[in-house]
């Protein structure tokens, strides 16, 4: 007997001496201490001039103590995604990782990854960041358009210039720069984006996207006849017309695109069949004829015997692809979790003696239940909705197909289950319990602890980058060019022309 499993897949600043010594002066008096601290003012209740000064600079000085400490993480973070750290904790990529450990958004995280990646090539800039004279923000900008030998034209203008300024300007240069179209399509596809998420004030729902062109236009397109169609029929059933305004418009195309998700939901994944039920006055097919189900015509059959599926077994059984390409026997376990299968005996000779129904290992019941107890992939700081349900102990082994003993995974994090030789454990109270191969265990739903800090951590950041030479002051970080035209003409020609190179 056999299995066959069914698988779908920014002020102008002077900077005079005199002025630098005096911030300097008041922020050795004031220290690092928060607003509460200083002075009260005047006895008249009106604000001191100087104390707003002096609470400007502290601010701005230890903003570049930031800007330092940030500098030296970033060298940290490259060295850590090169030795692969990411990987041997369990995660997708570095970015993943960051983003659990340290609190950062997702996309924070991959750009400071990659910024800490383009460093590795650019000392000048890396350098500079170190000293506090350039922020995240800036570095972002330049690590964009910065190369070995142009970087230093380039640093001047951004020393000077405000984030926003250098910004718009790495924009225009990357735009008419003289990389391969090719490569431009690459990085336009890899930026493709689309999600949908609750706003902060409840009620509504937010959609952001991204698209490659013929992506956009085709939804543009999509959305535009569909709210034709609900235009119509509005009119048609005597509805109130509403006036016509870009925000009736807009409402109208909110309406529009979920009703043609809701067509195709509805529809579900058929083709309509060209050559018979269609009515060619309309040019619309007939809602009768539709070809076999995408799902039943493009899965994948995996032919496996059951010893092959036992966890303890020696012996290298059936487990195959249609066209007999070897599959591993973790493999076939792992899809073996969730697939469509189908017994089959077999005679002696290999003949076919009897076919049995298709069944599920993973009930429709249990997979909702699944996506209302998990809500996505129970791996520690992953939580990705698209996923796909684990026995913790196989159904081959004697596992139950239940509740209590499936869990959601990623497909990534299944993966790493089976092929990549991690277990998982419940743990009492509900957690997911992960170890990995060198015997180092992850609980799901547990946080990392945070790091201990000092009792004043600005004050001693200042003081670690002090001992290591770094000493801003509350202009290290300032802009001195407020408007575009303020920028010396020979400073901006060096910068563009090293933008576009």
């Amino acid at each position: 007997m056999g299995y066959a499993f069914g698988r779908v897949w920014g002020g102008a600043v002077d900077g005079a001496l005199a002025v630098r010594e005096v911030a300097r002066a008041a922020y050795g008096a004031v220290g690092v201490a928060g607003a509460g601290d200083a002075a009260d003012g005047p006895a008249d209740g009106s604000p001191d001039p100087d104390e707003i000064e002096a609470l400007g600079d502290r601010i701005a000085t230890l903003a570049a103590h930031i800007h330092a400490a940030e500098g030296e993480m970033l060298p940290l973070i490259a060295r850590y995604e090169r030795l692969g750290g990411w990987e041997r904790a369990g995660h997708r990529s570095c970015a993943h990782w960051l983003s659990f450990r340290t609190g950062y958004r997702l996309g924070a995280a991959r750009e400071r990854v990659r910024v800490a990646r383009a460093l590795e090539e650019l000392p000048l800039t890396a350098a500079t960041m170190a000293r506090g004279e350039l922020s995240f923000s800036q570095v972002r900008a330049l690590t964009r358009v910065a190369r070995p030998e142009t970087e230093a034209d380039l640093l001047e203008l951004a020393a000077g210039c405000t984030t926003a300024q250098l910004e718009i300007m790495v924009r225009a240069w990357r735009k008419h720069s003289r990389l391969e179209e090719a490569e431009l399509e690459r990085e336009r596809y890899l930026s493709r984006r689309f999600a949908v998420f609750p706003d902060d004030e409840g009620g509504m729902y937010l959609s952001k996207g991204r698209f490659v062109a013929l992506q956009g236009a085709t939804l543009q397109r999509g959305v535009e006849w569909a709210s034709d169609i609900l235009y119509h029929e509005e009119r048609a059933a005597g509805l109130p017309e509403e006036e016509d305004t870009e925000a009736a418009a807009a409402r109208r195309r909110a309406d529009a695109l979920c009703w043609l998700v809701e067509r195709a939901m509805a529809a579900g994944p058929y083709e309509a069949d060209e050559a018979a039920g269609t009515d060619e006055g309309s040019g619309t097919a007939g809602r009768g004829a539709v070809r076999d189900p995408i799902a039943e015509r493009y899965q994948v059959m995996l032919h496996v015997d059951p010893v092959t599926l036992a966890r303890d077994s020696t012996e290298l059984g059936r487990a195959e692809l249609e066209d007999g390409t070897r599959v591993s026997a973790e493999t076939c376990r792992r899809i073996a979790c969730d697939a469509g299968i189908v017994r089959v005996e077999h005679d002696e000779t290999g003949a076919v003696l009897n076919v049995g129904r298709r069944s599920r290992s993973t009930t429709t019941a249990i997979r909702r239940a699944l996506d209302v107890r998990d809500r996505g992939c129970r791996f520690p700081g992953c939580g990705l909705r698209f996923t796909q349900p684990h026995h913790v102990e196989h159904w081959t082994d004697g596992g139950e197909t239940s509740l209590r003993n499936t869990v959601l995974l990623c497909r990534y994090h299944h993966r790493l289950v089976h092929e990549g030789g991690w277990d998982l454990q419940w743990w009492p109270h509900g957690r997911v319990a992960f170890t990995d191969p060198r015997g180092t265990i992850h609980v799901g739903g547990e946080k990392p602890r945070p790091p201990r800090l000092p009792k004043r951590p600005a004050e001693a950041l200042v003081r670690r980058n002090r001992l290591n030479g770094v000493d801003p002051d509350a202009y290290t970080a300032s802009a001195r060019w407020k408007r575009e035209r303020d920028i010396p003409d020979a400073v901006l020609f060096r910068a563009t022309e090293a933008g576009l190179a």
